[in-house]
């Protein structure tokens, strides 16, 4: 992959930083980069250091006037005053005694009759920082996404990046004409190895990782930009500025098998529920739809499950529940800045949380009842809520601007964030998963078995 790229134009284009590079931050911990120590006064004992300077050794430089009654003798009183210390300098004050509030006997039979169950520590920096130059700040898009084989796909500016977790490597997959892009979104196909390529010239292409080939391209679906993608086995949804929402068929020619119209404003989020039932559509007329996908029918008069209009601003941010099949949670932009939840089978909001800032994106921890949150100004954090308390157990920072993408990896525990600063982020956020977890079975590829035929 070379550092340029070449556009319509034949000249070449250079970025400022070579893409998804790992920054090496030096610490500014007060516990790191310490060449030399500094005795702490508070801490010392000056009387005592007078004395073993001037006093202390005149014994044992005159043994002569030392006897065998007076040695011992010296040796008790120096142990019963705290005399028989080696250091004179002290560098930080001694730890407090440990006091047992609760006795011996209580807390050991509690201990025996109920363990206690650990804490799990979420560190609160991010574990590796790569560049990512030319991200497009654009809350209304979905540039990130991390794929079943453990391929993280990011899109700066009107390429796409493709980097490997399990080896840490980086290759570009394409890059598109100017007159065509920015790439407007990306979304991997179950398999891991397809991929979809959302453009602000509201086509979609589809591409094979493994052989670096574009497969087809979907045109007709949308009039502008498709800033958001979502697969449901071999359909994959496509929401528009137009306000449209496409279930394209990949498998045959004429791709376009359903149409959702209910949005009068750009669609800025879609997902898929885990069955593949239900579809949650966000946009920015502040409009959340559920679509029913036993309803769904090739006319344009396809009608909307639930149409729910709580929130105040924008819905981009929507992750189904992975515990509680028909749980939704969303979150509002930044005149909302509200997560909800929602029962999809009779429309109830739940509950609903104000977070004080513009939510971007939900993931939810696929091992415990836990949510992550990211957001804009003023923080431009990543919070983790415990569900459904929504209490708050930790509060990372590190991005400089607001945090719009996040995508999770296969296993669940690890968390990619992808922010204005033009730094991708990883984060430990959701530990181990649980022992008995088992890896899900992969997708099958038979959907793209044809797709090479079509043109």
């Amino acid at each position: 992959m070379n550092a340029g790229s070449l556009n319509s134009s034949g000249t070449i284009k250079t970025r400022s930083h070579y893409p998804l590079q790992e920054q090496f931050i030096q610490r500014k911990s007060s516990k790191e980069n310490l060449d030399r120590f500094i005795p702490n006064r508070s801490a010392m004992d000056f009387d005592y250091a007078h004395y073993m300077v001037t006093e202390g050794n005149k014994g044992k430089e005159n043994p002569v006037l030392s006897s065998p009654s007076r040695e011992i003798y010296r040796k008790q009183l120096a142990e019963s005053l705290n005399m028989n210390r080696t250091r004179i300098l002290a560098f930080k004050n001694k730890p407090p005694t440990p006091v047992d509030s609760i006795p011996h006997q209580i807390s050991t039979h509690n201990q025996d009759t109920k363990p206690a169950k650990s804490r799990r520590f979420i560190p609160q920096t991010s574990e590796r920082t790569l560049d990512a130059p030319d991200l497009v700040d654009d809350y209304y898009l979905n540039l990130l996404d991390w794929g079943s084989n453990n391929v993280l796909a990011i899109a700066l500016g009107s390429s796409v990046y493709l980097w490997d977790a399990t080896n840490r490597s980086t290759s570009e997959l394409v890059t598109v004409d100017d007159e065509n892009g920015p790439v407007t979104s990306i979304s991997w196909a179950p398999d891991g190895q397809h991929i979809a390529v959302g453009l602000n010239n509201s086509e979609v292409q589809l591409w094979d990782t493994t052989s670096n080939r574009q497969l087809r391209t979907l045109k007709g679906g949308h009039r502008q930009r498709v800033g958001s993608l979502a697969w449901n086995n071999h359909i994959l949804t496509t929401g528009g500025m137009d306000g449209r929402i496409v279930n394209n068929d990949v498998r045959i020619r004429s791709h376009i098998v359903e149409t959702y119209r209910g949005h009068e404003q750009e669609v800025c989020g879609l997902k898929w529920s885990a069955s593949g039932s239900q579809l949650a559509s966000g946009g920015n007329d502040n409009l959340l739809y559920i679509w029913d996908r036993a309803t769904a029918s090739s006319n344009s008069s396809t009608q909307w499950l639930h149409r729910l209009d709580d929130h105040t601003s924008s819905v981009k941010a929507l992750a189904w529940c992975p515990f509680q099949g028909n749980l939704l949670a969303s979150g509002g932009g930044s005149s909302d800045r509200c997560i909800k939840f929602w029962n999809t089978h009779t429309g109830a909001c739940l509950n609903s949380i104000d977070t004080g800032s513009q939510v971007c994106s939900l993931l939810w921890n696929k091992n415990e009842r836990e949510l992550l949150s990211s957001h804009g100004f003023t923080q431009n954090q990543l919070t983790l809520w415990k569900y459904p308390s929504m209490v708050k157990m930790a509060e990372l920072t590190g991005h400089t601007s607001r945090v719009i993408f996040m995508a999770q990896s296969p296993d669940g525990c690890t968390v990619a964030s992808a922010a204005a600063d033009e730094t991708l982020r990883f984060w430990n956020v959701f530990g181990a998963p649980a022992a008995a977890t088992k890896a899900a079975p992969k997708a099958r590829t038979e959907p793209f078995s044809n797709v090479n035929r079509i043109r």
